[in-house]
């Protein structure tokens, strides 16, 4: 089947102590959603667990997001997670040491098959 996409959105995650790129990824994924309400459904004939939820991260070290972790803030649907390199690291100041600022970008993508 086909799959339609109805819903796409971007939100950003930081960590600003820590270096964490789950973190920041969940709290980008939080950002994409918060303002979201999703009332469609009925009238396409789904339900919420219908859903297929496809999200890319993107932060400097894409090895170190825990893709179950991020999967976690979204709480219906078939979610699907792929982190990749971009996102920004923000170099400490150098009275801070090694403590620099982690930012990630989240798109989330949601999408329903076609009957």
């Amino acid at each position: 089947m086909t799959r339609v996409r109805c819903v796409t959105e971007m939100g950003m995650g930081v960590d600003v102590h820590g270096r964490d790129a789950t973190k920041a990824a969940k709290r980008a994924v939080s950002d994409a959603i918060r303002h979201s309400s999703l009332g469609f459904f009925r009238m396409i004939g789904k339900t919420a667990n219908d859903m297929f939820v496809d999200v890319t991260i993107a932060v400097p070290n894409p090895e170190a997001v825990d893709k179950e972790a991020v999967a976690k803030e979204l709480p219906y649907g078939t979610v699907t997670v792929n982190a990749v390199k971009g996102g920004l690291e923000i170099p400490s100041a150098t009275e801070q040491a090694n403590d620099p600022i982690l930012i990630a970008n989240a798109a989330v993508i949601v999408s329903f098959e076609k009957d």
